[in-house]
């Protein structure tokens, strides 16, 4: 009986260690802002990211596949007529993708579900304004820069295939929840010259297309 029992706690074992995988992940993010008030142009931005990916299968076709990433989000707007922005921000994110789809042996269809959040380590402010003088422009890029919100968190869902269980190709919709900014920051200092045009931004949202190749 101890036998059996040795037996099948082993088998069991293995299972489990060929039902996780470890990997790398990495793409295209194509990102704007949410919230401008009637903007002229309001342009997606191609960026990137890459990181490393860990899936656990969980059986009748669920997995979970959790990753940390360092993304770059970013977008350019034109606000009136003498009012530019152009925004990046590079994050250190973790999500947690919730999968489901069926085992065609070949390959594996599926649809998900990705929560995150993430904290900010970089990225940069550039506004153009014609009217007005490279010192000043110097300053609103500062000002706003400290105004930027570290903490970001949002939610993304999109579908995937996933072949010979170790190359994934995913494609899903992506949105930041809370303001990009601080909205309190826009009534202080120079940002106050700048709260019409910045003032109602939201965060960023868009579509990320990813490879991921699991060991």
């Amino acid at each position: 009986m101890k036998k059996i029992l040795v037996v099948a706690a082993l088998f069991a074992s293995m299972a489990v260690a060929s039902a996780q995988q470890f990997g790398v992940i990495g793409g295209l993010a194509l990102s704007t802002l949410d919230g401008a008030k009637n903007p002229k142009e309001n342009k997606l931005m191609t960026l990137y990211q890459a990181g490393v990916a860990f899936k656990a299968d969980l059986g009748a076709g669920f997995a979970l596949q959790p990753t940390l990433t360092y993304q770059v989000k970013g977008a350019s707007v034109k606000q009136g007529n003498d009012i530019t922005s152009t925004s990046k921000t590079g994050f250190v994110e973790l999500s947690v993708g919730a999968q489901w789809g069926p085992d065609l042996l070949a390959f594996r269809p599926y649809l998900f579900v990705e929560p995150y959040v993430g904290y900010g380590v970089g990225g940069s402010e550039k506004l153009g304004w014609s009217n007005i003088s490279e010192e000043l422009l110097k300053k609103y890029n500062t000002a706003l820069s400290e105004a930027k919100n570290k903490l970001e968190y949002g939610v993304g869902a999109g579908l995937g295939v996933e072949i010979a269980q170790h190359i994934q190709l995913s494609c899903q919709l992506f949105r930041n929840f809370g303001p990009l900014y601080k909205q309190d920051k826009f009534g202080e200092g120079d940002l106050a010259k700048v709260k019409s045009a910045y003032d109602g931004l939201k965060n960023y949202q868009g579509v990320k297309i990813n490879l991921a190749i699991l060991f």
